[in-house]
């Protein structure tokens, strides 16, 4: 990061610090203080995107980036949209020194907020059961995560390696050099399976023998089945 800094001209930085899309990292909290310190050096802002926080599987909540935020540079961005229902697109920002420039920017492009969401939200909040709900939803996931990572390994290339995230939903594969993720995902495709070819999260087309898996949709009969048909499909490119 120091080194990407010296040699451009940085406005401001992006990151993902709790379970990041698409490889499904973490970052250690001595990082999170080192960056957000190095950032601040600079009066480089941070935006960070933490919709993933409450999904950990650990037994505690990671500390986000904005803990260790002493110059109000940190804009610390979640959601209900990952933890509660993907319909009900309400987030927040605690935006530090740039909250009001943040207001005025939502009123200027939104005009206001999805009220009904935000009222149905604020009801469900008060009803004290959510935190019941993330703790049903952090073991559900687990669960869907072991049976993901159990189907991968009994149908996918023996050279396969799978990440092991300790939260969200995602999973990261690297298979073998000889597998095109964009000619395994058109092959999943005509099976009506979709998946991320690996290359779609970079703009110079690496990582194009990787792709990831969304285990969130575990909770679906068909799923097991869609990940086993995957890593036959990879198992025949890879012999081709």
């Amino acid at each position: 990061m120091a080194i990407a800094l010296r040699r451009h001209r940085v406005a401001a930085c992006w990151f993902m610090p709790n379970f990041q899309n698409p490889l499904g990292s973490l970052m250690p909290q001595d990082c999170r203080e080192a960056l957000v310190a190095l950032l601040a050096q600079r009066g480089i802002p941070l935006i960070e995107h933490d919709v993933c926080a409450e999904l950990y599987f650990g037994d505690r909540k990671p500390l986000p980036a904005k803990h260790h935020d002493r110059e109000g540079l940190v804009m610390h961005c979640g959601s209900f949209s990952k933890c509660l229902a993907p319909g009900y697109r309400v987030g927040w920002v605690a935006g530090g020194r740039f909250a009001r420039q943040i207001e005025h920017l939502r009123v200027m492009h939104t005009l206001s907020p999805p009220t009904p969401s935000v009222v149905a939200i604020a009801s469900y909040l008060a009803e004290n059961g959510y935190d019941r709900h993330l703790r049903r939803m952090r073991a559900t996931l687990a669960s869907y995560k072991a049976a993901a990572l159990d189907a991968i390994r009994g149908s996918f290339p023996r050279s396969t390696r799978v990440t092991i995230p300790e939260g969200g939903y995602f999973l990261w594969l690297r298979l073998p050099r000889k597998v095109n993720a964009l000619e395994l995902y058109r092959l999943a495709l005509a099976h009506d399976i979709t998946l991320a070819p690996g290359s779609m999260f970079s703009l110079d087309r690496r990582f194009n023998h990787c792709v990831r898996i969304n285990y969130g949709h575990g909770g679906d009969t068909r799923f097991l089945h869609a990940i086993r048909k995957v890593g036959e499909l990879a198992v025949r490119l890879a012999a081709s």
